[in-house]
């Protein structure tokens, strides 16, 4: 009994005290986002009669695309502030360039981690609408692709100001997220 409980207690101090070499990290260090987005508008806008001479706004087209480019980091193992660029087009003469700020969530780090980004955007170009802004939401995967790459796929959810109306826009991103740190993913395990 007395041999059997000595090497149990070699064990545990040999498990306890022993050093295992980390070789992933949780947070992505510096990273930049750039993604393609569709989407489709949701709200109904009402008609207006055009009995008029004059040229009336038109209410926003069905489908929107866009590009973002975000800046960040990852100074928590679940979150990140980033902030950055997105072009949207939402119709003839709607070229809207918007600065961003984007928090985003992080579930899971590491090799396929599921994401949510909250955005929010204030209009800084000249076009049809001035002083135009949005709130919106992303959620998606990101999946490993190397050492400092992951893809990204996701559904986004956003709602804009555009002077008399409020167009809300569901659609589908994809981009890709370039990362400082090459130990994040299994891919930098050397």
């Amino acid at each position: 009994m007395k041999k059997l409980l000595l090497i149990l207690n070699l064990f545990l101090c040999f498990k306890v005290f022993s050093q295992q070499k980390e070789t992933k990290k949780e947070k992505m260090d510096f990273y930049f986002n750039p993604s393609l987005n569709v989407g489709l508008n949701l709200a109904k806008e009402k008609e207006v009669p055009n009995n008029t001479q004059y040229i009336q706004p038109k209410a926003p087209n069905k489908i929107t695309y866009g590009i973002t480019a975000i800046g960040g980091y990852n100074f928590l193992p679940n979150f990140a502030l980033g902030t950055g660029l997105k072009y949207s087009f939402i119709q003839d003469n709607y070229h809207l360039i918007y600065w961003v700020i984007q928090p985003k969530f992080i579930f899971a780090p590491g090799d396929q981690p599921f994401y949510i980004d909250v955005n929010y955007g204030k209009q800084i170009n000249n076009s049809v609408v001035l002083d135009s802004e949005f709130w919106g939401a992303r959620l998606g995967i990101q999946v490993s692709y190397s050492k400092r790459v992951s893809q990204e796929g996701g559904i986004f959810f956003e709602g804009y100001k555009l002077g008399n109306s409020n167009p809300f826009f569901i659609g589908l991103s994809y981009g890709v997220m370039i990362f400082s740190n090459k130990n994040y993913t299994g891919y930098g395990e050397d």
